[in-house]
């Protein structure tokens, strides 16, 4: 697949022709990440936008006693990086390979040029800011008003919502997750996450197997949320 074809499939370019991408595709640089390395860390330069062509990265932060908070966990198509793209501040959050990822880089520099001239894009880098407050805002009221089932209930809703694949048994979340990064995600100790998860495992809302998550019931499992 051409770079400019790669540039079409990321839905922040969504609508533009692969002609009307080219000028970015001569600034484009790719890097390989293998699992468990850091993209950036919180308060380095925000110097490129970062798209993933495979693999996938978790953003979030991590206490100085270890506990780790994530925010998302991206994938094949997403965007992140664009907050210190835009205005020249430091990264806000870590951002880490979760498995073994490809990710296209485009310059600041490059990128505010291309977004001046085309106020198209802009309108469309203002929907993926506006997913991003959203998300930040839930994050914050389940952490206010939902226990450790329902976030986790919440979570795997989400994720089966956005990416998962009909199964005779139920939805298969196509991200294998360690319990490290889904406690990350709920916002709890790993000992706790797999307490629920066995729970929701017997009562048979879901099955996990080495990290893969099958979402059996949902409706029954969104009950949990309220």
């Amino acid at each position: 697949m051409s770079d400019a074809a790669v540039l079409t499939q990321v839905p922040l370019f969504a609508g533009f022709a692969a002609e009307e991408l080219e000028p970015l595709v001569a600034c484009l640089r790719r890097r390989r990440y293998a699992r468990g390395e850091t993209v950036f860390l919180q308060g380095d330069p925000g110097t490129s936008l970062c798209l993933i062509e495979t693999g996938r990265v978790k953003l979030g932060f991590t206490s100085p006693e270890g506990r780790e908070v994530l925010l998302d966990l991206l994938g094949p198509g997403d965007v992140f990086g664009e907050l210190a793209l835009l205005d020249g501040e430091p990264r806000s959050a870590d951002a880490v390979a979760v498995e073994p990822t490809h990710l296209v880089l485009l310059r600041r520099e490059e990128f505010v040029r291309f977004l001046e001239e085309r106020p198209r894009l802009a309108v469309q880098l203002l929907a993926v800011l506006s997913r991003r407050l959203r998300r930040d805002a839930q994050l914050v009221q389940d952490a206010a008003f939902l226990d450790v089932p329902a976030r986790l209930a919440r979570i795997l809703l989400r994720m089966a919502e956005a990416e998962g694949e009909a199964a005779e048994e139920g939805l298969v979340i196509r991200a294998r997750l360690t319990q490290t990064n889904l406690a990350g995600l709920v916002g709890t100790t790993r000992e706790t996450l797999n307490k629920w998860l066995g729970f929701y495992e017997t009562q048979g809302l879901i099955r996990w197997d080495k990290g893969q998550i099958t979402v059996r019931r949902p409706e029954a499992l969104r009950k949990r949320i309220y």
